[in-house]
Formats: structure tokens, sequence, C-alpha cells
């Protein structure tokens, strides 16, 4: 039995984008601890979707996608 409750862990937001939301996404994403491929995978479609779209502002378009769903 524990002594006390753990303390919650604070999430840091993304070094690219700065954002919080692509940190929880790109954590839920990752498998086995890799985290550094799951944020290639991340980046990766993004700069997809802004050459799809021909915008610059694929984050945009990925926060509403989440925002949609």
């Amino acid at each position: 039995m524990r002594r006390r409750r753990p303390e919650k862990r604070q999430i840091h937001p993304d070094p690219v984008y700065k954002d919080l939301l692509v940190a929880k996404f790109v954590n839920n994403l990752m498998l086995d601890g890799k985290k550094s491929i799951a944020e290639k995978i991340f980046y990766k479609a993004i700069k997809n979707i802004e050459a799809q779209t021909k915008s610059k502002d694929g984050l945009a378009i990925f926060k509403k996608a989440i925002e949609n769903v």
C-alpha cells in the first residue's frame, strides 16, 4: 500500500512548435518509449499536410482536425 499519492508529472511543450497539444499527441503516438521516432512521424505528417494543402500553417489544420474529432 502506498503511503502517499504519486506526484503528477508535468508535460513540457514540444521543441519545434512549443505547443502542449502537439506534445500530448506525440506521447500518444509513441510506441515502446521511442519518442524521437514518434516526433519524426508527426513532423513529416505536418509537412505533408502543408504540401498537399499548399498552406504554410499545417499546425492550424492539425488543431482543426483534432477539434473536429
